[in-house]
């Protein structure tokens, strides 16, 4: 498409108003890449971005500035630098890329930048300019977004590789006395047929190193593909199977203390006073350290830190928020949506002229609940106040941002912390830290505070119930539709006012016919600590539209495929994702007590469609059976991880459908350990198929799509089976055999 800038984009590119001609920022000799160089290079190696080094033993090193939760980044994004590159595969390795800026990820920020945009090569290298001091300024280094292979391995990992290889190729050339034309660069060798030399790319990278590095090496055709778009065994896999992968939890260092903690239960509140005394009186208990909201107690175990931790009764200043429950925010939401004071977050043409000239008028409200992200992996930090200096070992999304946040907190500069960013067992957004955001790590804070009260090395560990007591929680919304629908039963205005917006901004777009639409919101309603979670608003949307899209083809006699398929006729890629869906489930046959129901939702530039099978078992509870998913990511890097991460993204989504509900009474959560929050067991998930439709457009995510229309398919299916229209989410608060409380259609 054309070159349309963003006021993100426009805003941001005052950081390029220098006058100077730049090129891009992972093939340019900023004094960045001279610092990556001497953080992670020998003499020798070619390194012409910091995400590529090759060494002179021919191996080749990709530094991920991605954090590793399980989602395949790494070896994904070295898979599209080695294509590039034509290494040799068994030749290739990655990294966690160090905390640093001279790992800052440019590419990242110039794809949040540009967004869908196509940026013209005239401006290409003033926006990765800017894309590069962006993320320097923001500490960049998230996972998130389902970014890491549409963002940094497109625009970082790809050009890295192409780069090099010229590099190397030229390097050659120079060396032989040939033309570069002459010479092809294979599985990591070099070779001129006519004069029969040849030498690895590790022999050739020292001189290769000396050259410029080139701001326009040609990428290759995907023809010529012979790594992307082939499954590759996952490098993080190995250590997981045989134990050997270390997560934060298992840190261990010379002398180290270990601390647990117990924060305020309201969100909001301090800490007014505690007795120390009966934590101090047991084994093993070295220290109680207070912070503004929060006791720590330290201890030369765990177990006795936590244990000593019960002995307190902390007193706390509980502030606004004492007297908040989940009855009083829906009160709350319900009121700002009665008065109407909306802001808009689309609008086109004028639905309610279109929806009043309607033959029929259909509305519906949907609510969903707050969710809590519930890694398996609670919070933990281990940290070490030292000569000065602050080190950090902890799994975060954003190592970089992490260490920004962590100066802040321990009142130091960025220079006098380091961070160690580890794997991390779980994360969907609950350990993105930044200085952007308005999550505060505090199990970092109190390490922090406990290593300097003890001189010693610290491992602060929350409780499970700590941890989902104290998280960072995807928003309740209630969201109110209305459409009308035409004599033939086409879709006629379509209003969607709704509590509570986030990220990302299209996550209300639909991309059915519909020429007079809009969708509003209202702000303030929600005092609760929120965090992005998995497919963030997507989740929530993912819902509340595809549930009302069944509505109008149940309000229009229609079969919710055919309906749907009726009204894309602008959106011919949603359009045979949905027909593939379908055929992969046979969609209009029904085993015996069974039923299917149809979603489909694009988020962060994948489209998935999804298909649930359910029955309804005695106790009243929905069973999935099975799942049937397509997705059409544009292209697709390892098929293998792509369709792990579908079904994972589903899995996930099916847990909060099914299950998933944080509430509060008097300030507090109420939920504190999976006996209350439940989650999709191994014997309880569905079997689940997944096909990728390739349509060669743009390259979108794969680690959050799945998530998003697994409730409404799942809801769909419900009523094809029952004639019972789930509405609010979720839905272990329902007997589906009485159909209490539930509104039946």
């Amino acid at each position: 498409m054309a070159f349309k800038p963003s006021r993100r984009f426009v805003i941001l590119s005052g950081l390029a108003a220098t006058g100077a001609l730049v090129v891009g920022y992972a093939l340019s000799p900023f004094s960045t890449l001279d610092r990556a160089r001497r953080l992670t290079a020998r003499e020798g190696d070619l390194m012409p971005a910091a995400w590529l080094k090759i060494a002179a033993d021919n191996r080749v090193t990709v530094y991920v500035p991605h954090g590793d939760m399980g989602q395949g980044t790494p070896t994904a994004l070295a898979m599209m630098a080695a294509e590039e590159l034509d290494a040799d595969w068994a030749l290739v390795s990655a990294e966690t890329a160090p905390a640093d800026l001279a790992f800052a990820n440019g590419a990242l920020a110039k794809g949040f930048l540009a967004g869908d945009m196509s940026i013209p090569r005239w401006l290409d290298g003033s926006a990765d300019f800017v894309g590069r001091k962006a993320a320097e300024f923001m500490s960049l280094q998230v996972t998130g977004g389902s970014t890491a292979v549409r963002f940094t391995g497109v625009i970082g990992m790809r050009g890295a590789g192409a780069a090099a290889k010229a590099m190397l190729i030229r390097a050659a050339a120079e060396s032989w006395g040939v033309a570069e034309a002459d010479i092809v660069a294979r599985e990591s060798r070099l070779s001129h047929a006519a004069s029969g030399r040849s030498a690895s790319y590790g022999e050739m990278a020292a001189r290769a190193a000396s050259l410029a590095v080139p701001d326009d090496a040609p990428l290759k055709a995907k023809a010529a593909y012979t790594i992307s778009g082939t499954s590759r065994q996952r490098f993080d896999i190995p250590g997981k199977v045989d134990g050997s992968t270390r997560y934060g939890i298992d840190m261990r260092l010379p002398g180290m203390l270990f601390a647990a903690a117990l924060n305020c239960p309201v969100a909001g509140g301090t800490l007014k006073s505690v007795d120390e005394a009966p934590a101090l009186a047991l084994r093993g208990v070295k220290k109680v350290v207070t912070t503004a909201d929060a006791v720590v107690v330290v201890a030369d175990n765990t177990w006795r830190a936590q244990r000593a931790l019960e002995a307190l009764a902390p007193v706390w200043d509980e502030g606004a928020n004492a007297a908040l429950s989940s009855a009083s925010i829906e009160a709350g939401m319900n009121a700002a949506l009665d008065k109407g004071d909306f802001d808009a977050d689309f609008a086109e043409g004028d639905p309610e002229k279109a929806i009043a000239g309607a033959a029929r008028t259909v509305a519906a409200s949907y609510s969903v609940p707050f969710l809590a992200h519930a890694a398996m992996e609670p919070m933990n930090a281990a940290v070490s106040v030292h000569d000065g200096m602050v080190e950090i070992w902890s799994g975060v999304q954003d190592g970089l941002g992490c260490r920004a946040v962590a100066a802040k907190l321990a009142g130091v500069s960025m220079d006098e912390v380091t961070v160690h960013q580890l794997p991390m067992g779980g994360g969907f957004g609950r350990r993105a830290f930044n200085p952007m955001m308005a999550m505060t790590p505090r199990h970092i804070e109190q390490a922090i505070a406990a290593s300097r009260a003890t001189g010693a090395p610290v491992l602060v560990t929350w409780s499970r119930e700590e941890d989902m007591r104290q998280d960072y929680y995807r928003e309740a919304s209630i969201a109110r539709l209305k459409a009308g629908l035409t004599a033939e039963g086409r879709i006629a205005g379509w209003v969607h006012d709704f509590a509570e917006r986030h990220d990302p901004p299209e996550a209300t777009a639909i991309h059915y016919d519909v020429a007079d639409r809009t969708a509003r919101y209202v702000s303030g309603t929600n005092p609760m600590p929120w965090g992005p979670w998995r497919s963030v608003d997507h989740t929530v949307h993912g819902f509340t539209i595809e549930s009302f899209i069944d509505e109008l083809a149940a309000a229009a006699g229609a079969d919710p495929l055919a309906f749907r398929l009726a009204h894309l006729g602008n959106a011919p890629r949603h359009k045979a994702v949905l027909e593939r869906v379908a055929g992969m489930a046979g969609w209009g046959t029904n085993e015996p007590g069974r039923a299917k129901g149809i979603a489909m939702r694009e988020a962060f530039g994948t489209i998935v469609a999804q298909v649930a099978e359910v029955s309804v078992g005695d106790d009243g509870r929905a069973r999935v059976h099975r799942m049937w998913s397509a997705a059409d990511p544009g292209e697709v890097v390892n098929p293998a991880t792509f369709k792990a991460q579908i079904t994972g993204g589903a899995i996930y989504g099916l847990t909060a459908a099914l299950h998933g509900g944080i509430t509060v009474e008097k300030g507090r959560v109420v939920e504190g350990n999976f006996d209350a929050y439940d989650m999709v067991r191994l014997g309880d998930a569905p079997r689940h198929e997944v096909e990728i439709v390739e349509s060669g457009a743009r390259l979108g995510g794969a680690g959050e799509p799945g998530t998003a229309p697994v409730a409404a398919a799942v809801a769909n299916a419900i009523f094809a089976l029952t004639g019972q229209r789930i509405r609010s989410l979720p839905l272990r608060q329902f007997d589906l055999k009485t159909g209490a409380q539930i509104a039946r259609a």
